[in-house]
């Protein structure tokens, strides 16, 4: 697997350049819609917030540098389930006819991820510069915390892939997963300590990693960095798992595909 892998670096480099040259290339907007979705719900929430219809404690944080943190980390997560299931999707042609090394189309996906996160890094640097708002010094932790939330991602988008290419149903069904489960994760709220949503929290793997990333920038504490931790090993071993069932699965798949 890791001689594949180490193999598959300069196919995986060409095809991350045409995939992302693609997928913007018929766009108005372009990369704008790589921060789209993040500034959408920001912006909503905001707008429910300010009009008094909810009410969310952010504690000492101003409550649009919670959100918008919130959003940012939560659509990288998001993005790492659904990219390496649309690469694979995409390339279903090539699968079928092309003899090549499997294993690019999962460095493709990540380094799209990565991409994408690096754009939403950029924006999140301008909302703190408009929004006064300085980083604690732990900061460059959070760095490990999103690549435990992209490493959680890929995992799940690995081990659905070879089923996402013989069923749309896997496709469109994550899009309304993927909604619900923000609102199980402390993406708009903090993290809760009683009540059902305490233990709705306790059970969801992206809760103390998100929240512990979050607080690495914004206040410097180290409350989830257990869980977290515990989160994040378990996460090498199912991402682990997830490639060895893409290596399996795919094969079949293809054949399906094909007959």
């Amino acid at each position: 697997m890791a001689r594949d892998l180490l193999a598959s670096r300069e196919l995986s480099a060409r095809l991350l350049v045409r995939n992302l040259s693609a997928r913007y290339r018929q766009t108005l907007l372009g990369y704008f819609w790589a921060v789209f979705p993040p500034l959408a719900t920001t912006g909503v929430w905001l707008f429910l917030t300010r009009q008094k219809v909810v009410h969310v404690d952010s504690g000492q944080v101003p409550y649009p540098v919670f959100l918008v943190t919130g959003t940012i980390l939560w659509q990288t997560f998001v993005d790492a389930i659904q990219i390496p299931i649309r690469v694979i999707s995409e390339s279903r042609q090539m699968l079928a006819k092309i003899n090549f090394p499997r294993e690019s189309l999962v460095i493709t996906a990540a380094g799209e991820c990565v991409f994408n996160f690096l754009i939403r890094l950029f924006i999140l640097a301008s909302a703190y510069l408009y929004l006064g708002f300085v980083p604690v010094t732990s900061w460059p932790l959070a760095f490990t915390g999103v690549a435990a939330i992209m490493a959680l991602g890929m995992a799940i988008g690995l081990m659905l892939s070879p089923f996402a290419l013989l069923y749309q149903d896997i496709t469109h069904g994550l899009v309304f997963i993927t909604q619900i489960w923000m609102y199980a994760t402390p993406v708009i709220y903090a993290a809760k300590t009683t009540g059902t949503i305490s233990l709705i929290n306790t059970i969801n793997p992206v809760s103390p990693v998100l929240t512990q990333t979050r607080d690495w920038i914004l206040t410097g504490h180290t409350t989830h960095l257990f869980a977290s931790t515990v989160v994040f090993g378990i996460t090498l071993i199912a991402l682990a798992v997830g490639f060895v069932l893409y290596r399996i699965a795919l094969p079949r798949a293809i054949e399906r595909l094909s007959s």
